[in-house]
């Protein structure tokens, strides 16, 4: 961390934007009304995650009335785990703070993000969720049981946490080390070992539109993050094939034993219950090894995290990351 005293800090503000156009630009003012308070430089990073409105416009058009403005845009959708990682890799601060541009991660507390930076020299300063505002019963329930899930997999405890983080140079920049295409930005940080500390906010109420996650999103993210964090689950299909194994070696001698005896073999509709029951675990076990197999073909191609269109207010650089 730079000090103070030596040389003012720059602040890299993050934002991953998707079909925000309506409201972008109200977005960037209140953030910067609150960040006028703080004594430290800012530089603001628009990320276009392909969105389909005027988005693009609105955010070049900030991009060229202001300097400390620079904004990127994706060819298409690659989502948001890849407009963070563009984030952070065109950011020059001294520090970034990730948050989304509809305003519900409350930039009010950014004075106290930073504060807690500079004065316990912590790392990584984390947003937690102490209210998830309006959701729905079903989004709630089925949140709990994938930070419940996840934390029994892969031992990090997620609950209340959100992409509202503040990271130092230093955890930036092992951040960009990584090479992976599956990357989970909630849970990769914490895994990085850096000092944290916490600070707990209420989810607000979104300045316009509507969220973009559907179900389908975030079971394809829920699925992402734990096959990129734990091997658990292949362990678990291993262990039902020793135990279904075991069970057969059993039943099978005993059928053999009943036919040396002489006995007539019965149970005929208890044999189809087991092959159902067989069938079954061996669809469910060939899909989370199929997971797994994707995953790992999806990273062997090497494809890049994401493809630039366009950029306004960088100086000219490769558009492939």
């Amino acid at each position: 961390m730079i000090s103070q005293e030596n040389e003012k800090q720059t602040l890299s503000i993050i934002l991953p934007i998707f079909e925000e156009a309506e409201h972008i630009n109200h977005s960037v003012d209140v953030i910067r009304e609150t960040l006028n308070k703080i004594d430290i430089s800012i530089e603001f990073i628009l990320v276009d995650d392909g969105s389909s409105d005027n988005t693009w416009h609105e955010i070049k058009r900030l991009a060229d009335d202001n300097k400390d403005i620079r904004s990127l845009s994706f060819s298409r959708n690659f989502g948001k785990e890849c407009a963070i990682a563009a984030g952070l890799e065109h950011a020059k601060g001294d520090v970034a703070i990730i948050l989304d541009a509809d305003l519900q991660h409350p930039p009010n507390i950014i004075p106290e993000m930073i504060a807690l930076w500079r004065n316990d020299e912590v790392k990584i300063v984390n947003a937690v969720k102490s209210y998830r505002g309006r959701e729905s019963i079903i989004q709630k329930t089925t949140t709990k049981a994938f930070y419940k899930v996840y934390k029994t997999l892969s031992g990090v405890d997620l609950r209340g946490a959100s992409d509202f983080k503040l990271l130092d140079r230093d955890v930036i920049d092992s951040y960009n080390g990584f090479n992976e295409n599956g990357l989970f930005f909630r849970g990769l940080v914490p895994w990085l070992g850096f000092k944290t500390d916490t600070i707990t906010f209420d989810v607000q109420d979104r300045v316009a539109g509507s969220s973009k996650w559907t179900g389908l999103t975030r079971l394809i993210l829920a699925v992402n993050s734990i096959t990129s964090f734990s091997d658990i689950p292949l362990q678990i299909v291993t262990f039902i094939g020793v135990i279904f194994c075991a069970f057969s070696v059993l039943f099978g001698g005993q059928t053999i034993v009943m036919w040396l005896s002489g006995h007539a073999i019965e149970g005929f509709t208890t044999i189809i219950l087991l092959l159902l029951i067989i069938g079954s675990v061996l669809m469910l076990s060939l899909g989370i090894i199929g997971q797994y197999i994707s995953k790992i073909y999806r990273e062997i191609k090497l494809r890049p995290l994401y493809v630039l269109k366009s950029k306004a207010g960088f100086d000219n650089e490769n558009n492939n990351t």
